[in-house]
């Protein structure tokens, strides 16, 4: 059990138009879970992603043709 909070940030790609995620990595070492949230909607849920998972997923949108 840890007693870490959540430090959450978005990304610096993120032009604040409203649509937006913000991410706790600081709990990837400690807990292996990423959460994430929805940055209009910081008092409500997040999801949490095994870090093994998010890390997939992150290299998937950096290699992705969008």
């Amino acid at each position: 059990m840890t007693t870490e909070s959540p430090q959450w940030f978005t990304s610096s790609y993120s032009d604040n138009g409203g649509q937006c995620v913000e991410v706790a990595a600081n709990l990837a070492a400690s807990c292996d879970i990423v959460p994430v949230r929805d940055s209009k909607d910081p008092d409500g849920p997040a999801l949490a992603f095994p870090t093994a998972s998010w890390a997939a997923f992150v290299e998937y949108a950096k290699s992705a043709d969008v």
